[in-house]
């Protein structure tokens, strides 16, 4: 199975028995493993934002660890160390819970600075050092961080360095009333229902092989074009103080054409990058102070900025693409027009 439609739908399908909604979150985890990207999860407590991972991974087959993040957590508890063998007289080098295919950082906001920065080379160039020495990590591998907004006693917020590793930044939202009606039935006629339940309906291999199909996606230059707008109206944002990085501009291609396969096209569309805007460029952004000030969010910035951008074979937005992105808050003055 090297059809990225067919093995996102598969996952999805399989998922579904026992998680209810979050079908785009799912998806959003498929093109991100597509992509040899990561994901960062944020929610309040008790939305399934850890199981989501748990199923993702059983349903692909995939290695499992997780991670408590707090604040005594250290990066050997991360990466691993050398241990002494009484027996033999040497070290051996003890594996930590980052040699896995999917690697669940939970509340990684808890852990201090210093643990989360064990995290930067592996998501980057997937291997990490140890004591000196460098080892690969396993392919495929994924990084699914979860977050929770409302607790920020005893949290560190996530450097810009580290966000900007994430391809990915959904908010796992409560479910509106007929999907909680389905939950409780669901849960009433079977109290044990969890990951168990989910079995592996796609391989290590199948992944990768759709991951290059994937890749073969076709990008016109219009579209591309259409990117590189987007992300320089973050950085001419009047809300903005730091814009999207250029890897931010990477990660927007790659996962504008794995979300098109997984979409059954053989090529990407404008709606593609639309719709990955939010996920891809809001939690990368550095707001201005009196963008904070106004109680802006990043992802009315990015609406903003998807408002004033022309797509390809589209009409002009009223304030114009030459002026960029109207201020949503008081961080700027608003375009004349």
């Amino acid at each position: 199975m090297s059809d990225p439609e067919a093995v996102a739908r598969a996952v999805r399908e399989e998922i579904g028995k026992v998680l209810i909604g979050n079908e785009d979150v799912i998806d959003g985890l498929t093109v991100a493993l597509l992509t040899r990207s990561h994901v960062l999860l944020e929610g309040v407590p008790g939305v399934a934002k850890t199981t989501m991972a748990n199923l993702f991974a059983r349903a692909t087959g995939l290695d499992y660890k997780r991670i408590q993040m707090t604040p005594d957590v250290l990066p050997a508890d991360v990466t691993g160390t050398h241990v002494y063998r009484e027996a033999t007289g040497e070290f051996d080098l003890q594996k930590g819970p980052v040699f896995s295919n999917v690697v669940v950082a939970d509340e990684i906001n808890r852990a201090t600075p210093k643990t989360q920065s064990a995290l930067l080379e592996a998501m980057q160039e997937r291997r990490v050092t140890i004591e000196g020495d460098t080892h690969e990590l396993p392919d495929p591998f994924a990084v699914i961080a979860t977050q929770n907004p409302i607790e920020m006693d005893g949290t560190f917020e996530l450097p810009e360095a580290q966000r900007d590793r994430f391809q990915f930044r959904f908010v796992v939202g409560l479910p509106d009333r007929d999907t909680e009606w389905e939950l409780l039935n669901r849960f009433d006629a079977d109290p044990d229902l969890g990951p168990e339940d989910v079995e592996q309906v796609v391989t290590p291999e199948e992944i990768v092989a759709a991951r290059e199909t994937a890749r073969g996606t076709y990008v016109s230059d219009a579209v591309k074009g259409y990117i590189l707008d987007l992300v320089a109206a973050t950085r001419e944002s009047p809300d903005t103080e730091h814009g999207a990085s250029p890897r931010a501009g990477i990660a927007f291609l790659n996962a504008s054409k794995a979300h098109a396969a997984v979409e059954g096209r053989q090529y990407v569309i404008p709606d593609d990058v639309k719709l990955l805007a939010e996920p891809v460029l809001a939690h990368r952004l550095v707001l201005s102070t009196d963008a904070e000030l106004g109680d802006v969010t990043p992802s009315e910035v990015v609406q903003s900025v998807v408002g004033s951008v022309t797509p390809p074979g589209g009409e002009e937005p009223e304030t114009g693409t030459e002026a960029g992105a109207e201020a949503v808050g008081d961080g700027g003055d608003p375009v004349e027009e």
